[in-house]
């Protein structure tokens, strides 16, 4: 039977392991997140995020594209937030008490949050087999199939962070 973890113990989890992959720890570069943006499964690199918290107030801007839900301040750093799953599906994500922000790691050069509905855990790539890696559309990496047969979507940050749609949210 699986041990369950607490929402708390989990994010200590994730904590650690961002820490370890910003020192250069390589167990943790091979980490991948889990998250559920709309009703499908994708993996970030751990590496790819900076840090992972519940959704903060938001303060909309007018006269932005619907994906884009407004600014952030996190610990006084403005985020501009984007609903991941209205971005890429044009449905918005139904958040909730479940809902996280992933911050992207400065590296990428854009002060930025994907709003995800769900985390569903870490992912090592012995629990993948990468099923498609060959035609895929823009900012998607590779494709895997775990265990239970489920399909997981990778993200390329950098590719999604390059998109003019991505970086133009004035209507």
């Amino acid at each position: 039977m699986a041990r369950k973890t607490s929402l708390r113990e989990f994010q200590e989890s994730v904590v650690a392991r961002l820490q370890n992959a910003a020192a250069g720890g390589a167990a943790a570069v091979a980490s991948k997140v889990g998250v559920l943006v709309g009703q499908e499964r994708w993996l970030v690199n751990l590496g790819d995020v900076s840090e992972v918290i519940p959704v903060p107030p938001l303060l909309a801007v007018p006269l932005t594209k619907r994906w884009f839900l407004g600014v952030a301040n996190v610990r006084g750093v403005l985020y501009g937030v984007v609903d991941w799953a209205d971005y890429l599906y044009g449905q918005p994500n139904a958040a909730g008490l479940d809902s996280r922000l992933l911050l992207i790691h400065p590296r990428h050069g854009v002060n930025a949050g994907l709003l995800v509905r769900q985390m569903l855990g870490l992912k090592t790539p012995d629990q993948l087999t990468a099923s498609q890696t060959d035609g895929l559309p823009p900012g998607v990496a590779a494709e895997y199939v775990d265990a239970d047969g489920q399909v997981w979507k990778e993200l390329s940050m950098q590719a999604l962070v390059n998109q003019a749609e991505f970086l133009n949210v004035g209507r």
